[in-house]
């Protein structure tokens, strides 16, 4: 048997157990016998996974949960086979997540990219049950507090167990935060109203989606709410920004008759 190497009381991070990088962070959450998956990555990885699971010794017909914080293809292309190796679980994500998943889109789920040549192959997948803000996920005798974080997507899910949040994509220990892309249906107001949440709220540790955990520091998070702050009126960030302060300054100066040059 493998033993098993706790991030936390209860929680045990995929890449962190295989002491590599897997892919995005598969956070298995465990109470007794019961357990759970936060997130499952790209589908390549899903059998390494499980087989690791199962030399931890957790029965695989135990697993209650397969849990999508977002639709993105990093984190949600291998959840059909994963659902095949663990039949007795229930796949549950965003509304949403699950709209999305469904139809097939494969822009807003991150499979199609043109620009950058991006064109990952993503089924369609059926979740088993949708869950929003203010919902539990009950494990044994743990509680998982549903949040829903919108801004890097509409579908964006963190979830509370105590003094620890899955993050999912709203920050990183770097202060980076998820891709922002209006394709992508991100949203910078609701993002800096997440990251807002997040900051004052007194959870002491949080578990992103992406990179290591690490203490949440609210001097991190006010800086990266101040740089999103500076993205909402920004020409570079497009229809994702709210205005652009320079065409009122032109418009102005056009009103006032401004020349640069003067003979």
């Amino acid at each position: 048997m493998l033993s098993r190497r706790l991030l936390f009381p209860h929680v045990i991070e995929m890449n962190h157990q295989a002491r590599r990088r897997l892919g995005c962070c598969v956070y298995l959450v465990f109470d007794g016998d019961d357990w759970m998956l936060i997130d499952i990555g790209y589908e390549d990885t899903v059998g390494e996974i499980i087989e690791l699971i199962r030399q931890m010794d957790f029965r695989l017909s135990h697993c209650r949960y397969l849990v999508a914080t977002h639709a993105d293809a990093d984190h949600v292309q291998g959840l059909p086979k994963a659902k095949e190796l663990l039949p007795n679980a229930t796949t549950v994500g965003h509304p949403l997540a699950a709209k999305s998943l469904a139809e097939g889109d494969r822009i807003l789920t991150y499979a199609e990219i043109p620009a950058q040549g991006i064109s990952i192959p993503m089924p369609r997948i059926k979740l088993d049950k949708t869950i929003n803000e203010g919902d539990v996920l009950e494990l044994g005798g743990l509680r998982l507090e549903v949040w829903n974080t919108p801004g890097h997507t509409v579908s964006q899910l963190a979830f509370r167990l105590g003094n620890l949040l899955f993050s999912g994509d709203n920050i990183f220990r770097d202060g980076c935060v998820g891709n922002i892309d209006a394709h992508h249906g991100s949203d910078i107001p609701a993002f800096i109203e997440s990251l807002t949440r997040i900051r004052d709220s007194n959870v002491e540790w949080l578990l992103p989606s992406h990179g290591p955990a690490f203490r949440k520091d609210n001097k991190l998070l006010q800086a990266t709410i101040d740089r999103l702050e500076t993205y909402l009126h920004l020409a570079d960030f497009g229809t994702c920004a709210i205005d652009w302060p320079l065409l009122d300054e032109w418009e102005d100066e056009l009103a006032q008759g401004v020349d640069l040059v003067k003979s």
